[in-house]
């Protein structure tokens, strides 16, 4: 089973109006409930052997699944141990995958719940606390929403509507700090040799502007040191789904300047598990 995959601004509920105070949205817990209930919800209506996109040749039913280990394993680590295995291959009916996946988010929600954010844990890279597993948790969990809802029928736009602008630049910095690097880290992808600067047009502040550069040491949140090889802007949304292999750079929510062959290569190097 391969689980690759720290707190940040909350994702909104479903339908919920986004406020203007980040700042003041409620505790991680709260957050990430929010982001599996979506989940939840939308899989108890999607047909489980629906295709799944933008996740090669899974169907829906892998989707679930897949998701459900990432959660009981990141409560596993949460906790100190390690746990391994193959993604699991059934059941592949609705009901038992709605009851699969809501015995295991409620599983790593009391896990988290029970520990204080700065209980000793294992991370994806070596000791650290319990604190990463809910941002980690919590981006794995946004992404595949969105795999689920494209399955479902909705595009990239409508199916990423309802989070906040934040949390996706969030997710973005995540792929650039956390992600990507531990990828170079363990040999599956190779170290930048252009820098690639990605703007959000709906954040302000400091994480609107992420920059990947070489060597993977540099690769920061702020505006770059010189002038990109390649600059990428749009809104957080777009950007998110760019790194994570789910938006092409051509697609029109984004505004693409510099040397387009420099991007594609950053994007081909697999950023993320």
């Amino acid at each position: 089973m391969t689980h690759d995959s720290g707190p940040a601004t909350p994702a909104a509920p479903p339908g919920a109006a986004a406020p203007s105070d980040h700042a003041a949205l409620g505790d991680p817990v709260c957050v990430l409930t929010a982001a599996q209930d979506s989940f939840l919800d939308t899989l108890g209506r999607t047909d489980p052997e629906a295709p799944v996109p933008t996740c090669g040749t899974w169907r829906v039913a892998d989707l679930a699944l897949h998701l459900a280990g990432v959660h009981w394993w990141a409560a596993a680590r949460a906790l100190g141990f390690d746990v391994g295995g193959d993604d699991p291959t059934a059941p592949r009916e609705q009901d038992r995958l709605v009851e699969i996946y809501g015995w295991a988010s409620a599983h790593l929600r009391a896990t988290l719940t029970e520990r204080s954010l700065d209980a000793p844990a294992l991370t994806l890279d070596g000791p650290g606390t319990a604190e990463f597993w809910y941002r980690r948790q919590l981006h794995e969990t946004l992404v595949h929403l969105v795999d689920l809802r494209i399955a479902g029928g909705s595009s990239p736009r409508r199916a990423t509507s309802d989070v906040w602008a934040a949390v996706w630049a969030d997710t973005v910095d995540e792929v650039v700090t956390v992600m990507h690097p531990r990828q170079v880290r363990l040999g599956r992808a190779a170290a930048p040799t252009v820098a690639v600067g990605l703007a959000a047009t709906d954040v302000h502040g400091p994480s609107a502007a992420i920059v990947l550069a070489p060597p993977v040491s540099s690769w920061r949140i702020g505006p770059p040191d010189a002038a990109p090889d390649v600059h990428v802007e749009g809104p957080a949304w777009a950007l998110a789904m760019l790194v994570w292999g789910r938006l092409s750079p051509d697609d029109d929510a984004l505004r693409v300047a510099g040397d387009p062959a420099a991007l594609r290569a950053v994007l081909g190097s697999t950023l993320v598990p």
